[in-house]
């Protein structure tokens, strides 16, 4: 149903030139430096394919308006008019007509702009997770460095809904989770995992120690000398369930991984085991193992 401010549904609008302005927020979707001055701009972010949309929906954001392509408007009513009940508008046109205005083949021929909501802050986050699980056991998040590649990071979102992490915490230098491909690849996942900035860096991860987590990291290797100790993630798995303590699992990104210092602001290293000849994992890949192993302690 339609929240209460909104007075009647958004208007069907037929469009039927990529340059009409009233499309100026779908333009050119596939030109990453135009998106960000445009998306920064307007306070606005993008949502392509139905199953992100329909989540887009059952999420808190606030969708702007849906732009179709003709068969689109029969195949998905429902969507139609479940945007519309929004009182936002829903704007349609010819499928070359929708191509040549986002720049691409459009998944689905369904793409969808929301507002961009006020940055959260990374404590909110810290004790939402605690909320969140409440008798459930304790709780896991994700801590990010670094990670810059946009569908690592929704296949991240996308297994850490899968596995009930409770949110995900990002260093300054990590790429946008609303960015368009991440919200995607995600399935629209992004949309229903708190997330926030966490800094400075990596002072930060004091916050999140603060806040009753374990701060482990995964790494590949062992640390040699300082002092974090490398614990396996079955005694980690062990650690949680005997005393409590929520846990929250660092990683960095490919092929660096996770910087010296924040490595060593870490409580443990957790590195998974590998066959002879194999040193890594991707990032997504190696998180969902931990967050499998966490879910199921």
């Amino acid at each position: 149903m339609p929240p209460p401010s909104v007075s009647g549904p958004g208007p069907l609008v037929e469009v039927g030139d990529p340059s009409d302005p009233r499309l100026a927020d779908y333009r050119d979707l596939n030109d990453p430096a135009r998106r960000r001055t445009v998306e920064a701009a307007s306070s606005i972010f993008v949502v392509e394919g139905k199953l992100a949309v329909e989540r887009l929906l059952q999420s808190t954001y606030v969708v702007r308006s849906l732009l179709v392509d003709d068969h689109q408007v029969s195949a998905g009513a429902g969507l139609v008019a479940a945007v519309r009940s929004r009182g936002a508008p829903v704007f349609v046109g010819a499928r070359p007509v929708v191509e040549a205005t986002v720049g691409f083949a459009l998944h689905r021929g369904v793409v969808a702009v929301a507002d961009r909501p006020e940055p959260v802050d990374a404590d909110a986050v810290l004790t939402g997770a605690r909320v969140a699980r409440g008798g459930g056991g304790a709780p896991v998040v994700a801590v990010l460095e670094g990670l810059n590649d946009h569908e690592n990071l929704g296949a991240l979102f996308r297994n850490a809904a899968a596995f009930g992490v409770s949110g995900v915490l990002l260093d300054p230098t990590c790429a946008d989770p609303l960015y368009r491909r991440s919200v995607r690849v995600s399935m629209g996942h992004v949309l229903q995992v708190p997330f926030a900035r966490l800094a400075p860096w990596p002072s930060g991860l004091e916050r999140v120690r603060a806040a009753g987590f374990v701060v482990a990291a995964l790494a590949p290797h062992p640390p040699v000398g300082g002092d974090v100790p490398a614990v396996t993630l079955a005694g980690l798995c062990d650690r949680r369930t005997s005393d409590g303590a929520g846990v929250a699992v660092l990683l960095g990104a490919e092929g660096p991984g996770l910087s010296d210092a924040a490595l060593a602001a870490a409580d443990v290293a957790v590195p998974i085991p590998m066959a002879d000849g194999v040193d890594s994992l991707n990032v997504a890949t190696a998180a969902a193992i931990a967050f499998h192993a966490l879910a199921n302690t």
